[in-house]
Parts: structure tokens; C-alpha cells; sequence
């Protein structure tokens, strides 16, 4: 009679097994330079998220949406490969077709991912190969015998399972360790190619913000610790983030480039070189993204350099049946916008640099699209790849999963300081910032209680593509206040109150705090 594994040790096994598979399967591919299993499989988790899963996300984790997408996956994998192992005391060979189907899918996501070849699948293969072999041999019985006897029965054998699976755990710690070090030195040699800073150009004079106040308010002289909150740009470091890559793309600068084809005459590749041979200018723009709630912070501004968008459309000679802008990530991530938008007068460029430096490997190094007055799901392509003039019936990445196919930015406004909703009696001050890219803010309104709405006083007005600062002295008696913001720009249109969703084409509302004056 057989002894078979206990359930726990045979869980146990699933989940060494199952992690050297995927361990194994990470470091093939960080030394083969392809997908890692875990990310073409994230990658496709986020292909088909639906739309509210996908903003529940963002609420929840922000920036850290990534991160929390892989402890999911991981969670999910551990179950499933302790699952494995309790169907392998049944019978082994579940156990073993358990952990390739483990290989099967990583291997059909890899290879399916853009940019990538069947050799992709390689790596789960492998991984696949090494979890069965150890699962075979951590739940298979083997025969022992214990009086010198020949041909006893079979019998699970503790101490071997707990070398063997010690073993296995070692083994898949060292993997993954090795294939998260080659990750990361791959990522450092791009790093270390980018060259910072670039070559200056005259850019626009961005220190302490000068108050421009109307005729109807008082002048209040400028202050830069009141806009401390939010300075007026946003470092590249602290600059949100948000996209569907797991992982960067293999960037080799002496090899990339970029294309503009389709709807054109004249179709063009542009290397590196020739966007840094080409006229080139610097714009500060504020980009937000379209899952930023009301009050929230996937919000920043920047000083962009780069080539503007229409003189390369100009090059390439834009044919007049184009209806669409269609651009394309070298991850494969798509956007796109209507033709006349690079041709309205807005400085929409491809970008190089950002704050006075090479633009970051985070931010789309080498190169990636900035169009203000658009949310970046219709327009902020990083990793740039291709851009094709086309119609209507190309499809950006997200309009298929319910987001709007124009994405205009909504005039909103934020309320950052007080930043601590429990302040002193006495002057405050109450501050924060405005935007309505390409339209430009005119003015800027605070309500406390349900009092008469107060004239702000803002801070310069750099250009209508950016956001600009907004004060308002206050200086109340002790109690509890209610403190909402609205702003009006140039086209005179004043944001709604109405509440409404970030989907599928951006939130509105009237930020609104409450603080308690002690």
C-alpha cells in the first residue's frame, strides 16, 4: 500500500514548484532580453480589465497601481500552485499538466505581446519544465527499504521532500533574485545612455510667481511660502505616472527611431539625431490625466523640449482625407487625436527633454508626444514608435474599453493649502492651482460656508497651456468651515458643480474641503 504525501506537505510542494517555474522563467527572459512571464501576463490582465475594475484601481492605489497588479498576480499564481500540489497527491500527472498549463499561458501572452517574437515563449517553457520535474519528484512515492528487504511499497519519504523542497525554495529565491539583477541592470545601462542635461535653449524666466491681481482686489505682494504647497513646477522625480507598461522597453538609442507614415505623402523615419539636428523649442505645459478626481494629483507641470509636432506633419506632407493623428507606443500602446489639433496653434510637440534635462526613461525616453489641452489617454504616447495619419477607424488603446474618443481637458481647480484641515484662528491663507489647457485661466473663485463667491489672486499667467497659482486671504474666528473653489477661463466658461466620474471623459465638480479653525 502506498503512503501518499500529506495535503500540507503537497501544498507546500504546488507552491516551491510553481515559484521555480516562475522564477526560472523571469531569469531566462531578463537574459534573453524578452518579456518576463509575469509582466506579459500583467500586461494582458490590464488589456482586459474593464473600465470600472481599471478606475477602482487607480482610486485605490494611485501610482501604485502597478506594484499592486503584481501582488495579485502573484497571490493568484501562489493559490493556483498550492492547488497544483493537492491535485498532484491524486494523481501526479494533474500536478504535472497543473504546472504546464502555468507555462502554456505565460508563454502565449509573452509571444503576444508587441515587439516580441516566438522566442518569447521560450522562458515559460523552461520554467514550466523545471516546477513539473521537482513536482514530479516532491509528491511522487518512491520505495524504501527500511529491513534490507527488496520491492517494500512505496512510501513518502519526509526528509527527501524537505531537502528536495528546501532545495526548490533556494533555487527559485536565487532565480527570481538574479532575474530582478539583470532587470535592473538593464534598465541602468539605458539610464546610463541618456545624456543629461542637454543643451540649453532660452527658456521662459519660472521663479517665485509674480500676483497678477485685478483692478477689483487688493494686491497682495508676492509670497512664495504660500504657494509652497505647489510649486509651480513639478520635479521630474515627483511628476505622476501613469501607463500600462510593467516594465520599460528595450530602448537602444543608436537604434531607435521613429516613424510618420499612412495618410502622408511623404512618409519619414526620424533617429535620434535628426530630432536633436531639427529646430527645436521649449514650452511649459501642465498634462493630467484623465483619471485624476476632483482635488486629486495625477496632475503636473513641466518645461517640455522637443520638436514641434506640425513642422514634422509639414515634412511628411499631412494628406487632406487624414482624420486622425494615430501614434503608437514601442510597447504598443496607442492613442489618438483629430488632424487639426497639431495644426490649431497649440504647441503640441514631440518631446526630448523635460525640466532642463534629457526627458526620463519613466517619462517616455527617448521620445514621446505632449499635446496640451488633451488628457494623455487621446495624446501622451511615451516610448514613441510611430506615428500614422489615418481615420476614425483605428482605435486608441483605451476608447474600445469605454473611454470617450476626444479627450479635451475640463477647466477644474484644486484646493492645496490649508494642506492641514485643522488650522489656527487668525490670517490664513487659502491656495492652489487652476488649469483649462489651451483655453487659460481668467479667474479664480473661493466660497467658504455659503457666503458670496471671493475673487482669488493669481499668480503669473505663463501661458494659457499651463496651470496657474491661486491665493486668497482668510482670516477667520474658530469654529468649522466648509471651503469650495471654482475657476472661469478665457473662453468664459466657469466649471460646473455638477458631480461627475472620472469615465469615460474626466471628472467634474467643485473641489471641496472642510477645515475646523481652532
Amino acid at each position: 500500500m502506498n503512503t501518499p504525501v500529506p495535503r500540507q506537505f503537497a501544498a507546500v510542494a504546488g507552491l516551491v514548484a510553481g515559484g521555480l517555474a516562475v522564477t526560472v522563467g523571469m531569469f531566462v527572459a531578463s537574459l534573453t532580453k524578452v518579456v518576463s512571464p509575469i509582466d506579459a501576463v500583467g500586461s494582458e490582465v490590464i488589456d482586459h480589465t474593464p473600465l470600472w475594475l481599471k478606475e477602482q484601481a487607480i482610486q485605490w492605489f494611485g501610482t501604485d497601481d502597478k506594484l499592486a497588479l503584481r501582488i495579485g498576480i502573484v497571490s493568484i499564481l501562489a493559490l493556483a500552485a498550492v492547488c497544483v500540489g493537492l491535485l498532484a497527491v491524486r494523481r501526479i500527472w494533474l500536478g504535472v499538466a497543473g504546472i504546464a498549463i502555468f507555462g502554456v499561458v505565460g508563454s502565449v501572452a509573452a509571444a503576444g505581446r508587441p515587439g516580441e517574437s516566438a522566442g518569447a515563449a521560450l522562458p515559460s517553457f523552461l520554467g514550466a519544465a523545471a516546477g513539473a520535474l521537482v513536482l514530479y519528484r516532491l509528491v511522487r512515492p518512491r520505495s524504501v527499504d527500511a529491513d534490507g528487504a527488496s520491492g517494500v511499497a512505496a512510501s513518502w519519504d519526509r526528509r527527501r521532500f524537505l531537502v528536495t523542497g528546501g532545495a526548490t525554495a533556494a533555487g527559485a529565491v536565487v532565480a527570481g533574485a538574479m532575474a530582478r539583477v539583470v532587470e535592473e541592470r538593464r534598465v541602468d545601462q539605458i539610464r546610463e545612455s541618456i545624456q543629461t542635461p542637454l543643451p540649453s535653449l532660452v527658456a521662459p524666466a519660472l521663479d517665485a510667481p509674480v500676483v497678477d491681481a485685478p483692478d477689483q482686489m487688493q494686491e497682495i505682494p508676492p509670497d512664495a511660502e504660500l504657494f509652497d504647497e505647489t510649486s509651480y513646477l513639478t520635479p521630474n522625480d515627483e511628476f505622476y505616472r501613469i501607463d500600462t507598461a510593467l516594465s520599460f522597453p528595450n530602448v537602444d538609442i543608436d537604434n531607435w527611431s521613429f516613424e510618420i507614415k499612412g495618410m502622408v505623402d511623404r512618409p519619414m523615419k526620424f533617429t535620434y539625431a535628426d530630432l536633436l539636428a531639427l529646430p527645436q523649442a521649449e514650452r511649459t505645459v501642465t498634462l493630467c490625466c484623465v483619471s485624476n478626481e476632483v482635488g486629486g494629483d495625477l496632475i503636473g507641470n513641466a518645461v517640455f523640449r522637443g520638436v514641434m509636432l506640425r513642422d514634422l506633419l509639414d515634412m511628411a506632407g499631412v494628406r487632406s482625407t487624414a482624420e486622425q493623428v494615430y501614434s503608437t507606443s514601442l510597447d504598443g500602446w496607442t492613442s489618438g487625436f483629430p488632424v487639426e489639433v497639431a495644426f490649431d496653434g497649440r504647441d503640441a510637440m514631440v518631446a526630448i527633454g523635460m525640466n532642463g534635462e534629457t526627458l526620463p526613461l519613466e517619462h517616455g525616453y527617448p521620445a514621446r508626444l505632449v499635446v496640451p489641452g488633451l488628457y494623455g489617454y487621446v495624446s501622451a504616447t511615451k516610448w514613441l514608435a510611430e506615428i500614422k495619419l489615418t481615420t476614425w477607424d483605428d482605435e486608441g488603446y483605451w476608447v474600445p474599453r469605454g473611454w470617450a474618443a476626444l479627450g479635451p481637458v475640463k477647466t477644474q481647480s484644486r484646493i492645496d493649502v490649508p494642506r492641514t484641515r485643522s488650522v489656527a484662528a487668525g490670517k490664513q491663507a487659502i491656495a492652489g492651482v487652476a488649469w483649462a489647457q489651451h483655453r487659460g485661466i481668467e479667474q479664480v473663485e473661493v466660497q467658504v460656508d455659503d457666503g458670496p463667491w471671493q475673487m482669488a489672486t493669481l499668480a503669473a499667467d505663463v501661458s494659457i497651456d499651463t496651470w496657474r497659482q491661486w491665493l486668497l486671504e482668510w482670516e477667520p474666528t474658530p469654529g468649522k468651515y466648509t471651503v469650495r473653489v471654482r475657476a472661469t477661463d478665457k473662453t468664459g466658461e466657469t466649471q460646473t458643480e455638477l458631480q461627475t466620474p472620472v469615465a469615460p471623459n474626466g471628472a467634474t465638480g467643485h473641489h471641496t474641503i472642510r477645515v475646523t479653525v481652532e
